[in-house]
């Protein structure tokens, strides 16, 4: 499979948000997001066998483990990887656009999926099937560009029931949305969400790699 890069840090995002993790980016994505920070995984990366990134993965010593892209389940063989992983008792998570089906990942990975906001400019890629395949454990993120992805996000949570106990999480497009506007929306509604900062920004820069 290629991979784009395997690096060791905080994870910045999800409700496991501040915890050391090694991250495991896989090359390729169907989607254009306006704005995505990832795009040297478009293309960019090596041919690396599953036992080469279990082992890679093994040397760093932490057992949370993200795996991300790019769209990472555009790769055949993230499904042994992810099942070689959980197999070997690591804590395992999927970081994923929901634009994949996933109904072919493990109940021992939990999925972290994306809601592409009409901001994002992906929304017509989303597939709205996906939420009924979502389990216990999983949670879901909305990444924000304004008001409008704001009031859209709120009426999807609205209408569209996930799972009970799904976390929703809220993230503005760094550098687009000031969380502090997010913040006051959310508290005006009361909304049944979780506002979500990525942390790595703020302690390394936006345009940092490997982190």
């Amino acid at each position: 499979m290629i991979i784009n890069e395997i690096f060791y840090s905080i994870q910045g995002e999800s409700t496991r948000a501040g915890l050391p993790c090694v991250f495991v980016r896989l090359t390729a994505c169907n989607l254009r997001c306006v704005y995505c920070d990832t795009a040297h995984a478009f293309h960019e990366g090596d041919s690396m066998t599953i036992e080469e990134i279990v082992t890679a993965v093994a040397a760093i010593g932490c057992r949370f483990v993200t795996i991300t892209g790019g769209e990472p389940l555009l790769q055949e063989e993230v499904y042994p990887l992810m099942d070689r992983l959980a197999g070997s008792g690591y804590d395992l998570q999927l970081e994923t656009s929901g634009a994949v089906d996933i109904s072919r990942v493990g109940r021992r990975a939990r999925v972290i999926m994306d809601i592409k906001t009409p901001g994002s400019r992906m929304l017509h890629e989303m597939n709205w099937d996906n939420l009924e395949r979502l389990k216990q454990g999983d949670e879901v993120k909305f990444v924000l560009m304004g008001r409008e992805d704001y009031e859209w996000a709120r009426d999807v949570i609205r209408t569209r029931p996930l799972p009970a106990g799904i976390p929703v999480l809220m993230s503005p497009a760094h550098g687009a949305l000031e969380p502090s506007e997010l913040a006051e929306w959310m508290k005006r509604d009361h909304i049944a969400a979780r506002l979500q900062l990525q942390i790595h920004k703020y302690i390394w820069g936006p345009d940092r790699r490997g982190v």
